[in-house]
């Protein structure tokens, strides 16, 4: 992912998790990795692959599209 690419997937995720009122841990333990990388995404310090994007897009039911910033829907 491009930079400004990264700074939306962060934007969106935040955003999407805080709107459900889920926490980082609750996300990472549904995603079985670490709450850190999920912290580190949410900060742009590290790119997400295209398995997690495809997972993270199925648990708050978005396309990749959006979580990329490719789409405002």
């Amino acid at each position: 992912m491009k930079s400004e690419k990264l700074n939306k997937f962060s934007e969106r995720l935040k955003e999407l998790r805080n709107e459900r009122n889920m926490t980082r841990q609750a996300l990472a333990d549904e995603l079985h990795i670490s709450v850190r990388l999920v912290g580190y995404w949410e900060n742009g310090q590290r790119e997400c692959s295209l398995d997690m994007l495809i997972k993270i897009s199925n648990i708050f039911d978005v396309s990749v599209d959006f979580l990329i910033g490719n789409k405002d829907f």
